[in-house]
């Protein structure tokens, strides 16, 4: 499977990628719930709701939602943003599933958005990061379908189907599901993201996912600013 960025993206996104196969997901081992747990406690000891907005990777998402997308990060929060705001309010982390619930952790342990997708449901078909054409259809998680515009970002396989709208919302077609097998990880860079933050977040869930789901590493984590074939 080769993953791929369109000329006109290199330099304004990029991408951490592994790939963990034969996971376990549909049951919680103690020993995850508490190392979620964990992660929760020390995001909540380092960061607070008051200074969360002047956190300098905060700001480069902030950035991009604003200048690249158009978008105002106070009224649509980045993602990895929302899920914190979330914990320093007290509450939990939402309960999804195992696969889904470390990527959250991981999201705000390393304040980057985090996409999972279920390998098999687009049949590991070649991957492009690429702008999205006027009128191209979208699924996202449990919203109805989209239309979409030219100058929002996508993730789709090399026939056209969209697994994610770059950097915030993934596909219903591609989520994780309690039954999926083959998980392919992806942490979303913007300009001002250091290449470490973005392998440092796929192999803690590459990390998590072989110690408590029993998966297998199927491709080591990469950071991918124009190309990258991924063993399959």
């Amino acid at each position: 499977m080769k993953l791929s960025i369109d000329t006109k993206l290199r330099g304004k996104v990029f991408v951490g990628v592994g790939i963990v196969s034969n996971v376990i997901n549909n049951d919680y081992p103690s020993e995850l719930l508490a190392t979620i747990n964990n992660t929760i406690e020390d995001v909540r000891s380092k960061y607070s709701l008051d200074k969360l907005k002047d956190d300098p990777i905060i700001r480069f998402y902030r950035d991009f939602y604003w200048h690249e997308l158009g978008i105002d990060p106070t009224k649509q929060r980045p993602a990895q943003e929302a899920l914190l705001r979330r914990i320093l309010r007290g509450e939990d982390l939402p309960r999804i599933n195992p696969v889904v619930d470390i990527g959250n952790a991981a999201s705000i342990k390393y304040l980057v958005p985090i996409g999972l997708y279920d390998i098999d449901s687009f049949g590991g078909k070649d991957l492009i990061i690429r702008y999205a054409r006027d009128g191209e259809t979208f699924n996202p998680i449990g919203s109805p379908k989209r239309t979409l515009s030219n100058n929002q970002i996508i993730l789709s396989t090399i026939d056209g189907l969209i697994l994610h709208v770059y950097p915030y919302r993934d596909s219903e077609i591609t989520k994780i599901r309690t039954e999926t097998k083959n998980v392919l990880i992806i942490t979303a860079g913007v300009p001002g993201i250091d290449d470490e933050r973005l392998l440092d977040s796929v192999q803690f869930i590459i990390d998590l996912t072989t110690r408590y789901l029993e998966g297998v590493i199927h491709a080591r984590p990469v950071v991918v600013r124009d190309e990258e074939n991924l063993s399959l």
